[in-house]
């Protein structure tokens, strides 16, 4: 008679770990939690001015949203961020990734160069940045302006921030101009990750760059690729600084408001601060609708691999 197999021990698992996060998860939920809950009670509130100077505010439940949901000019700066956020967020992720390849195939020494640009381009403040961009843009000083008119264009004293067109297609080259160093950073080190051997096996066998890069470098890259579209749908999402900065330096706001200027001239502006935080709270839920596809798609990845 064969003799039972001794049960195997069972490892209890120790609570040290979970104790070490409990300081950083309390951290985390007073710096986070607090003032989204505070939002969320202030978008159900009246509240302007008189309250801040001590009136107690009125509760008016939904009616912020109600008057939202009621704007038509709400919709048309939805419609407007949504199209601004996607064109700015593929076009960084695609010069980024661009910038990244051509990194791979340049020299240690162009290679470092070209990283120092990005890195202080990126660490540049965003003011000071601005001030630079608004100069390069002026209407009589601006060397786009005295560029362009030199290359036989009609660009004498163009008003680039007083169109909403031409507005748009400034913002866009700074916005994208200060998020490419990021998606190229992140993009070059997922590149680094990709086997050589397999690269060289494919080369052996014939395949085009193209092919290489479809079969082989794409699917190795394809999680961080999905990170950062989603980082950059977020932060181009809730743009502020760029398109506030433009405004002030000409720019017809009414004309080129995005949700985040939206929301600073109802509250800090207006003065209805309970509307400003309802207007918030549809950002944030547009945000995870439009976030929601990539969320799917990366955790569907994970359970694959």
């Amino acid at each position: 008679m064969g003799t039972d197999p001794e049960p195997r021990p069972v490892r209890r698992r120790s609570p040290l770990p979970y104790g070490l996060l409990v300081p950083a998860t309390v951290a985390l939920t007073l710096a986070l939690g607090y003032p989204l809950v505070r939002q969320v009670v202030l978008s159900f509130q009246d509240f302007g001015l008189a309250q801040q100077f001590g009136r107690p505010p009125e509760w008016v439940g939904l009616d912020n949203y109600r008057e939202l949901v009621q704007d038509p000019y709400l919709w048309k700066v939805v419609l407007r961020s949504v199209v601004f956020c996607l064109v700015n967020a593929g076009l960084t992720a695609f010069i980024g990734l661009a910038a990244a390849l051509l990194m791979t195939l340049m020299s240690k020494v162009i290679r470092v160069t070209v990283q120092v640009g990005l890195l202080l381009a990126w660490a540049m403040p965003v003011v000071a940045s601005m001030t630079v961009w608004e100069f390069l843009f002026d209407t009589q000083y601006g060397i786009i302006n005295w560029l362009l008119t030199h290359l036989g264009l009609d660009f004498d004293n163009h008003p680039w921030l007083l169109h909403q067109t031409s507005f748009f297609g400034v913002a866009t080259v700074i916005v994208v101009w200060m998020s490419v160093p990021f998606v190229a950073f992140t993009m070059y080190a997922a590149l680094t990750q990709v086997p050589e051997e397999l690269i060289e096996s494919s080369e052996l066998d014939g395949a085009a760059a193209l092919q290489r890069f479809r079969h082989i470098v794409l699917p190795t890259i394809r999680p961080v690729l999905y990170v950062v579209l989603l980082l950059q749908i977020i932060w181009d999402l809730r743009v502020f600084t760029q398109i506030y900065n433009l405004q002030k330096a000409g720019g017809v706001t009414r004309q080129t408001n995005l949700l985040g200027t939206f929301i600073y001239r109802q509250g800090v502006g207006g003065g209805h601060f309970g509307l400003a935080a309802a207007a918030a709270m549809f950002m944030l839920a547009l945000a995870i609708v439009m976030t929601a596809p990539y969320v799917r798609v990366m955790l569907k990845q994970e359970r694959e691999d």
